[in-house]
């Protein structure tokens, strides 16, 4: 049986609120930015971080519930100024059910040079299944950054955005995800920034990363038992 609509929302409060722990645990976000929401599953509603608020006061009872045009259901507090981007990227894509958003430094420097991260590694190739690609630039504020997530993503495997002179944008099946391909994004960058500083990495070839990328998806970690035969 599902969980009642409140009981629902209360267990995403925690979760929102939780991970973003995981931001300042691995370096992703300075003072008060970035940002994790997460969709309410089966409703037109989103949880998301208040805007301006310390990463140590941020608690399950001050997270805001906004529809899926960012306007304010529910809680006290200002939401995120990237709301409307968040709410854009679940209207667009019914699929997502967390998106993060980080100034990570590594990532955030190839975004300022508007290049996108090729792909030399298999880490790369598993989780992000090939290139990490580049939007354009739009203002904070509206849903111009949500528009460029979507155009950009649309078709790609990758589950993170260069926004350029911004910062790494992610997607997930649920927030949890969006917060892993964040660190994984971060963790890319910064090798490849490394590599290139030693010299011109090696290519990989597209049938290994397509492969790396399938195991990965469809067999890599723990699967639930097939159901015993009768």
């Amino acid at each position: 049986m599902s969980a009642e609509p409140g009981q629902q929302i209360r267990r995403l409060r925690e979760s929102v609120a939780r991970l973003h722990a995981e931001l300042t645990r691995y370096r992703l976000v300075a003072w008060t930015a970035g940002n994790v929401s997460a969709r309410v599953p089966g409703q037109n509603l989103m949880v998301i971080k208040p805007s301006g608020v310390d990463y140590d006061d941020l608690a399950p009872e001050n997270m805001v519930v906004c529809d899926l045009d960012g306007v304010v259901v529910e809680g006290d507090l200002s939401p995120s100024s990237d709301t409307a981007a968040h709410a854009y990227v679940y209207r667009a894509m019914p699929e997502v059910g967390g998106v993060v958003h980080t100034h990570s430094a590594y990532a955030t420097a190839w975004a300022a040079r508007g290049e996108p991260i090729p792909c030399h590694l298999t880490a790369q190739a598993d989780e992000f299944g090939g290139e990490i690609p580049v939007g354009p630039f739009a203002l904070i504020g509206g849903d111009d950054i949500g528009k460029g997530i979507v155009e950009t993503l649309a078709g790609h495997r990758s589950p993170a955005v260069l926004m350029r002179n911004h910062g790494v944008f992610t997607i997930g099946r649920d927030a949890r995800a969006a917060v892993k391909a964040a660190v994984m994004c971060e963790d890319i960058a910064r090798t490849a920034h490394l590599a290139r500083a030693l010299g011109e990495p090696l290519p990989m070839a597209a049938v290994d990363v397509d492969a790396l990328h399938d195991r990965y998806q469809n067999v890599y970690g723990q699967r639930p038992p097939s159901p015993a035969s009768p």
